[in-house]
């Protein structure tokens, strides 16, 4: 038990006093870039699934 307990003072002296957190502006800035970053890739997939989908309809028309 006491290891444990002496696991938990160690991680919560180390998240206080040894990890460097990002500033709030650093955090806007970042959430904004990574939702840009996902918006792009999820038009770019849904632009590859709306072209597949049209070369997919094109060959099943020529072979039926």
């Amino acid at each position: 038990m006491k290891g444990i307990i002496l696991y938990v003072q160690e991680v919560y002296n180390e998240l206080l006093h040894k990890v460097t957190w990002p500033s709030w502006k650093e955090l806007q800035g970042s959430a904004i870039l990574v939702m840009i970053t996902s918006l792009l890739i999820a038009l770019i997939v849904a632009l590859m699934d709306l072209g597949f989908k049209n070369l997919m309809h094109i060959i099943y028309n020529l072979f039926s």
